[in-house]
Formats: structure tokens, sequence, C-alpha cells
């Protein structure tokens, strides 16, 4: 994990080598975690909450954009430290929960294989503890608005990458979580297309939907480096269909 970055005054990100997390700020000195990382992360989460000047409890919510262990494996440490609610989309809060098997993703396309691979590698390597499933206190539809945010917050339903992926856009703020539904390179100039999709055809229409909208600057991607400015022209040359082929 590396520095605590700030992306906006009321957003910060906690970079982690797999699945980077975004603290926001609620009023009454409050935070939302966007993801939680894998499972062990919840220390360094609760850290970075310490750091902007927060107490554990101060932590109120955790949205899970979707059910990988990569973005809800702390959940359930943090919200036994912190008392927080738990938002997700839906039809994802049955593998949230573990009430049933999370959908594996479609790795037909030979150089998607070979980075599952190498993620699934590295995070054996490093010995994370196991997966703990969580309740989720409220589940997202499309179109739901998030109480307790300084600003409007608009959920979208982006499935493709899990059923129940969602994304959250702060039109006021021209801020977009997207979930795994866009990540970008390395050096965060191409923006491309979620790897590891249960449907890929889903997939590409969400992808399309996010690239639509109009009042987004900024992309917290959890994969990838934040696309900070210009986000409408990172997003509008991409060409996700021909990402991961």
């Amino acid at each position: 994990m590396d520095k605590l970055l700030q992306i906006t005054p009321n957003v910060w990100q906690l970079p982690f080598l797999v699945g980077h997390v975004y603290l926001v700020a609620l009023p009454d000195d409050g935070y939302a975690a966007v993801d939680t990382g894998l499972p062990g992360s919840a220390p360094a989460i609760l850290d970075a909450v310490a750091q902007l000047g927060g107490r554990p409890e101060a932590l109120r919510q955790i949205v899970l954009t979707h059910c990988h262990v990569d973005h809800m494996g702390s959940a359930a440490d943090l919200v036994a430290a912190t008392g927080a609610r738990v938002l997700a989309g839906a039809p994802d809060v049955p593998y949230i929960d573990g009430t049933r098997p999370e959908p594996r993703p479609d790795l037909s396309a030979p150089a998607e294989r070979a980075l599952h691979g190498r993620v699934m590698a590295g995070i054996a390597a490093d010995g994370p503890p196991p997966l703990r499933h969580t309740e989720v206190d409220l589940a997202l539809h499309d179109g739901d608005a998030l109480d307790g945010w300084l600003e409007p917050v608009r959920v979208l339903h982006v499935p493709g990458h899990t059923p129940g992926a969602i994304a959250l856009h702060l039109p006021e703020s021209r801020l977009l979580f997207p979930g795994d539904a866009i990540a970008t390179d390395p050096a965060g100039i191409r923006a491309l297309l979620g790897p590891f999709n249960v449907d890929r055809a889903r997939a590409l229409a969400s992808f399309r939907r996010l690239v639509a909208l109009d009042d987004v600057d900024t992309v917290c991607v959890p994969h990838g480096v934040p696309i900070r400015s210009g986000a409408r022209a990172v997003l509008a040359a991409a060409t996700p269909e021909t990402d991961w082929s």
C-alpha cells in the first residue's frame, strides 16, 4: 500500500497492489469507503481514516461496487470495527453475504486468462486471510440516491463484470466511481474495459453507458490510475471492444 492520495477536497484514494479503496468525506466528520480491498486490508483503511482525523466509528458507510474479493474482502472486518452500514447492488447481495456462490468470469480470451492467472497467483503469494462474508444493510438499484453524503449521489446499475455491479455518479463534483466497469493503463492515459467479466456483452454496454455521462471530469478507478481531469476525452478515445481480446 502507498500513501493516501487526495483526489478532490472530499475524496481520497488509498492505493493497494490489487483493488484501490476510496474514502469520501461525509457530513459531521464522517467517512464512506467505496470498496474495501482484499481480506486483511481493514487496518490500513482504519489507519487512513485516522490520518484524516477520524476515529474508527467515523467510517459510517461501506459501498461495495461489486462482490469480488478485492472489493468486498475487508467489509466484514470493517463492520466489526466501526459499525458501518454496508450498501451494494441488489443482484450481488447473495454473493456478498455468502448465500450463493459467486458466478465465475468468462476467461475465454487468452490474454485475459493469462492476466487472471498472474493476478490470482500474486494474491495467493501474499497470503491474505480467508474471506469473511458480510450482511448487506441496503440493496441498491439503478437510479437510487445515497443518503448522508455531502452532495447528490446517483447509483447506476452497470452489470457485466458481475450481475449486480454498480457505479456512483456525483454530478456536482463531476466525479465517477465506476467499479470495475472501467480500468486504466499504468500511466492513466487510456481507459480500458475492466477484465474478468461474467458477461462481456453486458460489460461493454455498461462501459458505453458510463462513457455517455455528461457530468464527468474525474474517474476513480479501482484498478489503474485515476483519471483526474479531462475524463470525457479519455473515455471517448477508449476502444473497449478490442480490450483483452
